[in-house]
């Protein structure tokens, strides 16, 4: 585990590469555009042909976690990314995958509560915004209430990362932040229930205390009250970007005045992993899938979420502008690995906190709903550079 003391970035090194950068894609727009429209595709239509990826539960349930028509956290992460998409380009190809998906899911009945199957009632909530269709409206307040008073807490209060089949008990994940807690932030801006928000607030606070790594910036995946260790202490990619999509998302979604001390704690937060990550990244543009191990296979679906978060963080003005060339190197090194059927490679599947080093090496790549939005989330911050 490296200890390295960060060196400040120097911006005198940044600027001109960006510039480079910058020419670069205004001569490739329509096809960062096709490649958006292709990683949709290819979002809906992902099959585990051989089964060899599909989670089974004890009680005999069988969740296709890969393809397009189960309801965990792969998907809420899709919904997300095809989303963002619509409401960059008002497509009505992802405004009918969207309504589409959740038309199926109620007609099936919804899954068992846990943290993963919070994250599709995110999208749900801004399609009410949208529509104010009040068919979608009990949904969003029962697994809002559920959220609030029911989901199983650790010591502090944290949200405990309990998923389909496991009750982890007492663990914290960074995970969490982007499945259960930004949701609860827009259900309680949608319901006026300003408690929700006070309560998302807090949980970013308990997460931070316990699974930022005070050494580098970076983000352990797990914490437990149960020893109270961080597990392998793994500077996990994923884990670590979803921190830096979920900080400028929850940010925009609250509008807190500038002088707002959440906020500014958030923000450096936020600037200290990016600050981090500007040293770690792989001369190939990517990020390795333990962020601090070189060793480790360079993992795309992460490294769309750190360009996603830094260019926006950047854009909306949280962190220096100086950090917009690492973005813009990682967005197009994700581009690159968008195959000619829409697929990101490079992908590592679902991922548990682990107890060593050598488990995050060993998870085995493959395509996924969540990366391919993440991809989408990469690519619409990219077509954001050309309005």
């Amino acid at each position: 585990m490296s200890n390295q003391i960060l060196k400040p970035v120097d911006s005198s090194k940044i600027h001109p590469l960006l510039a480079h950068h910058t020419a670069h894609l205004g001569a490739d727009r329509d096809d960062i555009r096709g490649a958006i429209d292709r990683l949709i595709h290819n979002l809906i239509n992902i099959e585990d042909k051989d089964g060899k990826f599909l989670l089974r539960l004890a009680d005999g349930r069988v969740l296709d976690t890969k393809g397009w028509n189960g309801f965990e956290w792969t998907h809420g992460v899709g919904l997300y990314g095809v989303y963002k998409v619509w409401e960059l380009t008002g497509d009505p190809k992802a405004w009918e995958i969207m309504t589409s998906w959740f038309e199926a899911r109620f007609k099936e009945g919804m899954p068992s509560r846990n943290i993963n199957t919070v994250a599709p009632f995110l999208t749900l909530a801004y399609l009410f915004d949208r529509t104010g269709d009040r068919r979608y409206l009990p949904y969003i307040d029962r697994w809002a209430e559920w959220v609030y008073h029911d989901l199983p807490r650790t010591e502090e209060g944290g949200f405990q990362h309990i998923v389909y089949n496991s009750v982890n008990h007492q663990q914290l994940w960074d995970d969490t932040l982007m499945m259960s807690v930004l949701p609860l932030a827009k259900f309680g801006l949608l319901l006026n229930r300003p408690h929700y928000v006070e309560e998302a607030k807090r949980q970013f606070l308990v997460h931070i205390k316990y699974l930022a790594d005070r050494k580098t910036g970076l983000w352990f995946h797990g914490w437990t009250f149960d020893g109270r260790h961080n597990f392998a202490n793994a500077l996990w990619a994923r884990g670590n970007s979803w921190v830096t999509i979920v900080i400028p998302e929850f940010l925009e979604l609250l509008n807190l005045p500038e002088g707002d001390a959440f906020r500014q704690h958030l923000v450096s937060t936020l600037e200290a992993q990016v600050k981090a990550l500007s040293a770690f990244q792989s001369p190939s543009g990517l990020w390795p899938t333990l962020l601090d191990d070189p060793t480790s296979y360079d993992e795309a679906a992460a490294s769309a979420g750190f360009a996603y978060g830094i260019l926006k963080a950047v854009r909306k003005g949280y962190i220096s502008r100086d950090y917009e060339a690492f973005g813009v190197k990682a967005a197009l090194a994700v581009r690159r690995h968008i195959n000619d059927a829409g697929e990101l490679t490079q992908v590592s599947f679902g991922t548990p906190v682990f107890n060593t080093l050598q488990e995050y090496k060993d998870i085995p790549l493959t395509s996924m709903p969540f990366g391919q939005a993440m991809a989408l989330l990469a690519m619409g911050e990219l077509l954001v550079r050309f309005i």
